[in-house]
């Protein structure tokens, strides 16, 4: 297949011959011809190319809870999709064979902003979800997919390590409704010997979703054995988000497993993520959460004030919803997200959609 060649912003030119990436903190200096770390922006005669606008790994209807989002719309399918590559190292990547790809053949599914638009409408669909690979890295291809879908009343969402610059930033979620950031541990050495990056630029995305943006965002932390569940760590991160983005930021502790470079740790036992559960509980978060574990009491909403479930779930199948106008139907407490009267029905299924939908 052709490689797609499509202009993109936030470099600046830095040599003669090169220029340099101001889409992420890495600033990635690049040579003519050359790819940046990501893979996907590259220098073609001093200006940055996009390599993989138009193009996506695949297409797929998930429940929106397995984002995971547990407080924007629950219940309701959204279309997801990524490209390949990534602008992180993470060692223990899940979706490696996408994010760490090197080859454009990863992204053989067409499909031009509007007619992704036009198709999420088609398939009845809450929205579009930028994941699989993080969607800082083809900001503009998500940019222009976002603003399709707005048009059609669609919502738009990020599923990101929250790795961007701070101009970046305030370009890319202008045009999202909803985020889940990966915070992958607390701590500055695990960043940089794991992934290959930097907690701050992290932390100071979340501060600017909170402060500066409506962007409704939750957080995911995957809980690795001998790496980052350490009880210390996990005590000052959730005092961290208490204290700077408040108690009523959603917090989902998932499940590691053995994959990519770190096939030697074993995966995440239920007891391990029960306690950060506890910690958090502790330390005054209001909705913290479960993942890759069956725990239907630790996956549930609970109000903060009556402290009744009020969302009931069994994996992503939802049982007793019970908030009206935003608010918990026993005590009329405001509940933190974005809520219909009525749950969606769209429960545990993955449906694959085939690239032919995208064609007119």
């Amino acid at each position: 297949m052709k490689q797609t060649k499509h202009k993109a912003n936030f470099y600046h030119k830095f040599s003669e011959t090169k220029i340099q990436c101001d889409l992420c903190p890495r600033q990635c200096v690049i040579p003519e011809g050359h790819h940046g770390f990501c893979f996907v922006r590259q220098n073609h005669n001093q200006e940055m190319i996009l390599t993989t606008y138009g193009r996506s790994s695949g297409f797929c209807i998930d429940p929106i809870e397995k984002k995971p989002l547990n407080h924007f719309y629950p219940g309701h399918p959204i279309l997801s999709f990524g490209t390949a590559g990534c602008n992180l190292g993470c060692k223990f990547c899940q979706n490696w064979d996408i994010s760490k790809a090197k080859e454009l053949d990863k992204t053989q599914e067409q499909a031009s902003p509007l007619d992704i638009a036009i198709t999420t409408k088609k398939l009845n669909c809450l929205g579009i979800a930028f994941t699989y690979n993080d969607p800082v890295i083809f900001a503009e291809y998500a940019m222009d997919i976002a603003k399709e879908c707005h048009q059609l009343d669609l919502k738009t969402v990020a599923v990101t390590a929250g790795y961007i610059m701070p101009e970046a930033r305030k370009t890319f979620f202008k045009h999202i409704d909803a985020a889940n950031v990966d915070l992958k541990a607390f701590s500055q050495t695990f960043y940089k010997k794991i992934c290959m990056a930097n907690l701050e630029p992290i932390l100071e995305t979340l501060l600017y979703l909170k402060h500066e943006t409506d962007v409704w965002f939750e957080l995911t932390n995957l809980v690795i054995p001998q790496n980052n569940d350490n009880h210390k760590e996990l005590d000052e991160m959730t005092q961290w988000i208490a204290k700077h983005l408040g108690p009523d930021i959603p917090l989902h502790f998932t499940a590691f497993h053995p994959d990519y470079k770190m096939t030697d740790i074993p995966k995440t036992e239920a007891i391990s993520l029960l306690a950060a559960y506890n910690i958090a509980k502790q330390n005054g978060l209001h909705y913290v959460y479960t993942g890759n574990i069956y725990d239907s009491k630790t996956g549930s909403t609970y109000c903060p004030s009556c402290k009744k479930c009020i969302i009931e779930r069994n994996w992503y199948e939802l049982g007793h919803y019970h908030i009206t106008n935003g608010c918990c139907k026993f005590c009329n407490t405001k509940i933190a997200g974005k809520f219909s009267d009525k749950a969606g029905e769209w429960g545990r299924k993955r449906i694959a959609v085939p690239g032919t939908f995208f064609r007119k």
